[in-house]
């Protein structure tokens, strides 16, 4: 009886989640085992050739590559600064709000999801260029005297990233922020406690799993994202995902371009299990 109990409990949780798992094994474990073999084979400049080796891990020590880890790593911690010092606010008013406020906000922010990430930094180019309306209007009102370069610069590959990115730190932020315990800040205040030392006490605390989450989120796709720096950046502004694209486009050599993204993967497996080991949780990154 209790082998068959076992069955008829274990059976159906087979079926559900069978499908789930082969989905996950056919598109995202096969192709990531894939790319880990590719990454110890080298090449002859034309295709692949499947001698094994550790030469391709060793090239990403090359001094030319270390320079684009920089400016990448650069462009992400700003990136990443940049939107929790505006997402924060934002998500902090967010959670006080109630009811129809709340939703429309919630809206809103969600609208930019509506419209793919190209077209909405081709506007910016438009607005930003030298003929694009912002040039425009200085001259007109006699701010410039002629066209100011926007475009093709560190600081439009910035601008790019955080508006491409800045929902996915505001949505951790507001559900971490949401889960505040209010009462906390109202004792605090009737203890005599300053706006900023309750923030700084207890607010910042309580809420920096959503932070930490959120910086992940932006941090890791902001190495990656080539198509922002290409468009904002007009290829000036080489980031890990720039070279990663140009090793499997006209570089021609994939298990350069595989070891780089293992590089990257592994990156991000570090950071979340600091995030994990700091208390964070798993949903808060889904």
């Amino acid at each position: 009886m209790k082998k068959l109990k076992l069955r008829g409990q274990v059976l159906p949780a087979i079926v559900t989640v069978s499908p789930v798992t082969i989905w996950m094994v056919l598109l995202i474990g096969l192709p990531l085992l894939y790319v880990l073999f590719i990454s110890f084979m080298t090449t002859d400049g034309y295709s692949v050739v499947y001698r094994f080796n550790f030469q391709n891990y060793v090239k990403l020590l090359d001094p030319t590559y270390l320079k684009i880890y920089l400016n990448s790593f650069i462009v992400a911690f700003f990136t990443t600064l940049i939107c929790v010092g505006l997402g924060y606010p934002l998500a902090y008013k967010m959670a006080r709000m109630k009811g129809p406020k709340k939703v429309l906000m919630m809206i809103f922010l969600m609208i930019p999801f509506w419209t793919n990430s190209l077209i909405r930094l081709y506007g910016w180019r438009t607005l930003l260029g030298k003929t694009g309306y912002l040039n425009t209007l200085m001259q007109a009102i006699g701010l410039t005297n002629g066209p100011v370069e926007m475009l093709y610069t560190r600081g439009a590959v910035l601008l790019g990233m955080v508006y491409v990115l800045f929902p996915f730190m505001v949505l951790p932020l507001y559900a971490a922020i949401e889960k505040l315990d209010w009462s906390l800040l109202e004792a605090s205040s009737d203890l005599g406690a300053k706006r900023l030392t309750t923030f700084r006490k207890i607010t910042l605390p309580l809420t920096s799993s959503g932070i930490f989450a959120g910086a992940i989120m932006v941090f890791i796709p902001s190495l990656g994202y080539f198509f922002v720096s290409d468009i904002m950046g007009g290829g000036n502004q080489q980031l890990i995902g720039n070279l990663i694209k140009t090793q499997f486009n006209a570089g021609n050599n994939w298990p350069l371009g595989s070891a780089l993204s293992i590089g990257l993967i592994i990156l991000t497996l570090v950071l979340v299990g600091i995030y994990k080991a700091g208390g964070g949780k798993m949903e808060d990154l889904v």
